[in-house]
């Protein structure tokens, strides 16, 4: 009884590491970003969805007409690329996706306050991302 006990476990804890293995890649969305500092955990400023917004996918954030979001980096453009900024939604109660960081395109916000300059150029990094079970 207690070697069939083991021998289960051990089988989902084999299975519940198989995701951490199998990771899919996501295309880069631009090689720098402007940020007000070397990590980009810096606020530098607030802006204001003048449209909702879907997320496409796990990079990206979903965002309501209205919704403030703190903007933590901004995505150099590249050709054929969209504009797009990094930044998390700002909330005064609890909602689902309020501190959850991605990105949203700079066309559907209009900044409200200016914190500090992104004034440091960072290069952006590419990672096999882990696919939340969320994220289809």
């Amino acid at each position: 009884m207690t070697q069939r006990v083991y021998s289960v476990v051990l089988l989902l804890c084999l299975g519940l590491m198989c995701p951490l293995v199998t990771g899919i890649f996501m295309d880069k969305l631009a090689s720098k970003k402007l940020c007000a500092d070397d990590d980009c955990v810096y606020t530098i400023s607030l802006a204001r969805a003048e449209e909702d917004y879907n997320a496409p996918d796990c990079r990206f954030i979903n965002i309501k007409k209205g919704q403030l979001i703190y903007v933590y980096s901004k995505l150099v453009k590249e050709k054929d690329s969209g504009e797009f900024w990094a930044g998390s939604v700002y909330g005064e109660q609890y909602e689902d996706h309020m501190g959850t960081v991605g990105y949203f395109p700079s066309s559907l916000v209009s900044e409200q306050h200016v914190y500090q300059e992104a004034n440091k150029t960072v290069p952006t990094t590419v990672r096999n991302l882990q696919k939340p079970m969320f994220c289809e």
